[in-house]
């Protein structure tokens, strides 16, 4: 057997390497540790936002229970952007490409560091995914823990969410909410650390991956300020050198049917859209086969039991209390929808955790199978002739099934949300907004402070969206995203003008503009590319190297 430190080794043992030890004994390191397997611990701490601004406690457990097990942390840090607070900014923009950024940052510092393995700690949206690209990259034994769920505040006696006080700003917009009730609200809706509460980017992330097998079941649920957070990271520094012992690495989990047990998660929850470019990107990163039209398949089949907010009534702390992701796993198993055989990082298989479920006796989070919400699940692609290689739909908490309408054109999120807030769109119509995408924003920004002004205006059930950004967590209503090709690249949404009409008709998976072929190649014929909006630094390489969302927006992109 190869000795735990193989790895580690490369960079510690031998008499070449002195002065390597030498610098690692200037910060502390011993020659005792020196022979002990080398354990990466990828911190995305950062003071930018409540989902990460904990971690450095849980990071100090973790490195309790790799020492305690024989192992030596290593901490470093990488970088995490705040959707909510970028939201509705051109900041916003650089939030996707942080994942890229998170994940190259995590890979570049364990392959130089030749760590024997890996814990990554992740809180907000990006950063969830961003590490797990890289444990797939790196491929040593690893796990992500996930810094847990914030509590939700309290409001005029109700829970309440970030998703309530954007909301509120379209309330407050029309005369429905006071300037006094909204400033109430922005000091109660976030109580302490955590991740946005409902069923959105984060909270879904945290589900799929806890499904999928890379990070131990039960462990994301807990929420991010309960004692209990702290107890399952020190066991999961224990975790990770049994994971060693083993050899069990990323390659041996992530397998085409544990990402479809990840979607069928996403889907049985009402998870958000954005889980449709992260799992596409973590499938790029290990070769397996993955389509989109995958997620519709998978959706189709899977019902929605998830009572979750923003389509819903609960939060992650109430799914918590009433059983878990585990719990939505045995609904899955119930189902027959789950590959019970993947091995998670537990050692145990997916099916085994799912069956060690406790259901809180009369939860009403996670419906029976007899009662389902939907009989289908929370995620629809569309294709037509407005998206050609897909768009993404939440369904759950929607009841249209179609909406035809004049197309209202926008070639940047602030002129549609200005229009919004100047109450010039109308019940009946189609919002388009465009160059948003991957290259187009660049960064593919989130449109949660237009969506959600549109709710708050009291327009949420009579008018739908579309667009080649992306859609935060926590949007609900009849908004397609992630249109592809994108405007950018000359995708028809580029050729569509004011007034056009727009369907959706998701029984028959269909987004169309009333247009024949001639008339979008002729228009497109006359279109001419925008000048990038940024011509150096992080933004200009992110837009020139970017796929299709179709693809996962993912940068290394080799079209196979």
């Amino acid at each position: 057997m190869k000795p735990l430190n193989a790895k580690s080794s490369v960079i510690t043992q031998g008499m070449s390497r002195s002065p390597a030890r030498a610098m690692l004994k200037s910060i502390g390191f011993t020659d005792e540790d020196l022979k002990k397997p080398m354990i990466g611990v990828a911190n995305t701490w950062i003071e930018t936002t409540p989902c990460n601004f904990h971690l450095r406690r849980l990071s100090e457990k973790i490195k309790e229970g790799v020492r305690q097990a024989g192992g030596v942390p290593v901490e470093f840090n990488t970088i995490a952007i705040s959707d909510g607070i970028t939201m509705g900014t051109e900041g916003m923009k650089t939030s996707l490409v942080s994942r890229e950024v998170v994940a190259d940052s995590v890979e570049l510092v364990a392959r130089g560091h030749y760590f024997d393995g890996l814990i990554a700690v992740s809180g907000c949206d990006k950063t969830i995914p961003g590490t797990v690209m890289a444990l797939c990259r790196v491929n040593v034994p690893s796990l992500m823990i996930y810094g847990g769920s914030i509590a939700p505040g309290r409001f005029e006696n109700h829970d309440v969410t970030i998703q309530d006080v954007f909301e509120a700003v379209g309330k407050c917009s029309v005369g429905k909410m006071t300037p006094r009730q909204l400033h109430e609200l922005e000091d109660r809706a976030c109580p302490a650390a955590g991740a946005c509460g409902g069923q959105f980017t984060a909270n879904t992330m945290a589900t799929a991956f806890a499904a999928m097998g890379i990070s131990p079941m039960g462990y994301n649920d807990i929420p991010a300020m309960d004692p209990k957070k702290d107890e399952v990271c020190f066991n999961a520094g224990r975790l990770i050198m049994n994971l060693i012992r083993a050899n069990i690495r990323p390659s041996d989990i992530i397998t085409k049917n544990s990402i479809e047990n990840a979607i069928a998660s996403v889907a049985m929850t009402g998870g958000s859209t954005n889980a449709v470019l992260h799992l596409l990107a973590i499938a790029h990163e290990t070769g397996v086969k993955l389509s989109i039209n995958d997620f519709d398949r998978i959706s189709r089949r899977t019902p929605l039991l998830g009572d979750l907010k923003p389509g819903g009534r609960f939060v992650a702390t109430d799914l918590y209390e009433a059983g878990g992701v585990r719990l939505v796993m045995k609904r899955l198993l119930e189902a027959r929808l789950l590959h019970p055989e993947e091995i998670t990082v537990t050692g145990k298989t997916i099916g085994k955790e799912a069956a060690q479920a406790h259901e809180k006796e009369g939860q009403k989070v996670v419906r029976s199978l007899r009662q389902p919400l939907k009989p289908t699940g929370g995620l629809v692609i569309l294709k037509g002739n407005l998206a050609p290689e897909g768009a993404v739909l939440k369904v759950a908490g929607e009841k249209r099934l179609t909406h035809r309408g004049p197309a209202r054109v926008f070639d940047s999120e602030e002129r549609a949300f200005e229009a919004v807030k100047k109450k010039k769109i109308q019940p009946g119509d189609v919002i388009v907004i465009r160059y948003e995408g991957p290259q187009g924003g660049p960064g593919m920004r989130e449109m949660l402070g237009v969506t959600a002004a549109i709710v708050g205006e009291g327009l949420g059930e009579s008018v739908a969206l579309v667009t080649d950004g992306r859609f935060s967590g926590a949007t609900h209503g009849l908004m397609a995203g992630h249109v592809a090709p994108e405007a950018a690249k000359g995708g028809p949404i580029a050729a569509v003008k004011e007034g056009d009409t727009v369907t959706f008709d998701i029984p028959r998976r269909r987004l169309d503009v009333a247009l024949t072929e001639h008339e979008i190649k002729k228009r497109l014929t006359q279109w001419r590319p925008p000048k990038p909006r940024y011509q150096r630094g992080v933004m200009a390489k992110y837009a020139r190297w970017v796929s299709s969302a179709a693809k996962g927006a993912v940068t290394d992109f080799r079209d196979e």
